[in-house]
Formats: structure tokens, sequence, C-alpha cells
């Protein structure tokens, strides 16, 4: 039996600029942190060929191409698995619509567990860009490049995204005394709704050619947040994620909702000093940036909303228990 761990990530700066129909042409950039919300994908051998998959449902098949979970499947053909397996998938969250990059998670956890189970050992920097490859290229989903990378090599990091899907990832350094204001200062409440991303991502690439100016802006902020925080000024981030927001809103109408920007409202009442929406919009986790002395009065504001500690997580997509032993398939 082998088992992954891949954390979740967070967005701070440049999201959307990492859509092929902006980063082919100008250059994308996005600055985010990994988090200690993890995907686990469980592999382990059967003895009598079939291929069961435990998710929101389960799958018993005899041949990898009949398997309906698009992201196992592709995994699975991609790692050169045969039949005789059983995988099972478990997510510290809702594992759809959160905002939190769960789909790309779960496509490096899958990723990383099927090539080690196959005897290979792949890079974090591969497991991103063979993430990006069955999501962007194999099934074409509408989205960018950055949840594979943040979730495959974790820590806080800025990326750079060229045409052709050329990605760079640079790590930020930030001091222990940073990162420790950053993990106190930084909430996180879950909007109880969740919504499919690719919906909000085709209205926004519809709209690129109108909405040029506004990535431009956005894109900038990645500067911002990386000054803000090597330079030890943290609480700049709140002024810098609230102008965020305001930008972000201008992309597509399904981006904020009238209960959303009613949270925002009251958190910001109460003392938070920046926010967003983590992800595409509509729903899923709102990230707030609130100093430690107006927080309790943020939780009373937001009290009939379900609130998500959390840590910035250091490490990416990793093994976690790995139980190898000889193959002891039946012979047919």
């Amino acid at each position: 039996m082998l088992i992954t761990q891949t954390p979740l990530r967070i967005s701070l700066a440049g999201g959307g600029t990492d859509l092929p129909e902006y980063a082919d042409k100008h250059g994308g950039e996005v600055l985010g942190f990994s988090i200690d919300k993890y995907l686990f994908v469980w592999i382990k051998e059967r003895f009598d060929h079939k291929i069961i998959i435990n998710w929101s449902k389960k799958e018993v098949v005899s041949n990898i191409r009949k398997i309906q979970h698009e992201l196992v499947r592709e995994a699975a053909v991609m790692a050169g698995l045969r039949d005789g397996f059983e995988v099972i998938t478990t997510a510290d969250i809702p594992s759809e619509g959160s905002g939190l990059g769960s789909s790309s998670a779960l496509t490096v956890g899958l990723i990383n567990a099927f090539f080690q189970y196959c005897g290979a050992q792949v890079s974090t920097s591969e497991l991103a860009q063979r993430a990006c490859q069955i999501e962007v290229e194999i099934l074409k989903k509408p989205m960018g490049r950055q949840d594979q990378y943040l979730s495959a090599l974790g820590g806080i990091r800025q990326l750079r995204f060229a045409k052709g899907g050329h990605t760079e990832a640079e790590e930020v350094d930030v001091s222990a005394e940073t990162l420790r204001i950053l993990n106190q200062n930084l909430m996180l409440y879950y909007t109880g709704v969740t919504r499919k991303s690719s919906d909000i991502l085709r209205v926004q690439v519809g709209r690129m050619r109108e909405t040029l100016p506004v990535h431009h802006k956005i894109k900038k902020q990645v500067a911002q947040v990386r000054k803000a925080l090597e330079g030890g000024c943290p609480d700049d981030l709140g002024l810098i994620l609230h102008e965020g927001w305001e930008l972000k809103k201008q992309l597509a109408k399904a981006v904020t909702n009238s209960e959303i920007d009613a949270m925002y409202s009251m958190a910001r009442e109460a003392g938070a000093t920046g926010g967003k929406v983590c992800g595409a919009g509509g729903g899923g986790f709102l990230l707030l940036y609130c100093p430690i002395v107006v927080q309790e009065a943020v939780r009373e504001r937001l009290r009939a909303y379900a609130e998500v500690p959390f840590q910035i997580e250091v490490d990416g997509s990793k093994s976690i228990f790995n139980a190898r032993r000889p193959m002891w398939k039946t012979i047919v």
C-alpha cells in the first residue's frame, strides 16, 4: 500500500494571469502558497486483477480506459499502470468547488502515487508539469497552471508563466517572523457554497480582450505582495488583497454574489483590512487578513460561517506511507 499527501493552495496575487489566453501573449505571474489541508491518495495491489476506484462513488472495471473518474484514468494511463489495483481518494475539505485548487492537488497526488507504485520517482517539478499536461492539454479544462505548481512544490512561491506553458517557480524568501505573522493573521471562512470554477473561467476567457487592463493591474500586484513579504511588512498584505478583490470582481459577474459581499463587508466592519474569495470566486472559501486584535470581533460577525484554521505548508506533494512487498497477484 502507498499513500500520498498533497496540499491545497491559496493564491495571494496574480490569479487569472496564468490562463493561457493571457500568459501566452503577455506573460503571467502568480504569488501564492500551499496550506496544511490535503488531498490523500491511497493505492494498493489486488490479487484478482480488478480495478476498483473509490471516490464519491465506487467503480469496478477490468480495463483502465473504462475508469469514469477522468483524473484517475489519465494519471493511471500516464504512469503505465496495469490491472489489479484499488484507489481511494479522500480530502480534508470539500473536494470540488472549494477554490483551493483541489482538482489539481488530486491530479498531482494521483501522479505521485501511481509513479511511485510503479517504482519510479518523479520530481516535484515534473509532477506539476505532468498534472498540467493532464488537465490543460489532455482534458482541455479552462484553467491555468498555478494550482498544480503550488500543490506539487509547496511553500510560498512566485510563478511565472510564458507562452506554450513554460513555467518558472521561485521560492519567496520570507523570514520566520513574517511567516509567523502570516499564519497568525490570515483567516479562512467557508462560504457554504461550492461552484464549478470552469463556468466562471470560461466567462473570464471570453471577456479577456475587454478586461485586459484589469489583468495587467492584477499581475502588477505580485511584485507588491513579494515586496511586502520579503521586506518584513506582512500587514501591507491586507490592503493589497482588498485592492485585488476589487479588481477581480471586474472580471466576471459570477466572481461574487450578495452573500459573499455581505460576508466581506461584515469582516471589514469588524476590522479585517482586506481579503478575497479563493480561486475563481463565486463561492468556496473567503480569505481574510485580520490583525490579531480584531479577530474575535471578526469571528463574532461571521459566527454563522465555518472558520477553517490553517497554516502555510512548506512541503509539497509527498509519500507518507509506502509498504512495498513482492508482487502477489494470482497467475492466470
